[in-house]
């Protein structure tokens, strides 16, 4: 088994907290938010991003909004839902949850 293929899937399985948590602080236009994740060492790439930031604004965890640009076409700058702040906190939770029992077993 490769180590790359578990490490892929690990950072997949956070990547939806990891964009809630981005967006916690700042509204964001996709390709900052690329950049974030790529300075995180959580690769992603266009195809990845997109259809999870719309499956979370179908959720209702995000919306969006359109600006003008200097450098070309309108952007579109996502922010987070009012819901999608309640269930960042609960993943804030579960993530916590997560380390703590992770770092039960490996002692």
């Amino acid at each position: 088994m490769k180590i790359e293929n578990t490490k892929a899937q690990m950072r997949k399985g956070v990547l939806e907290y990891c964009i809630l948590s981005i967006l916690s602080r700042n509204d964001a236009y996709a390709s900052d938010i690329i950049k974030e994740l790529k300075e995180a060492k959580m690769i992603v790439v266009e195809g990845t991003l997109y259809p999870l930031l719309t499956r979370l604004k179908n959720d209702g965890l995000l919306s969006y909004r359109w600006e003008e640009s200097t450098q070309g076409p309108p952007r579109k700058y996502y922010t987070i839902a009012e819901l999608g702040s309640g269930f960042l906190k609960e993943l804030d939770q579960s993530w916590q949850d997560l380390v703590d029992a992770v770092n039960t077993i490996k002692k």
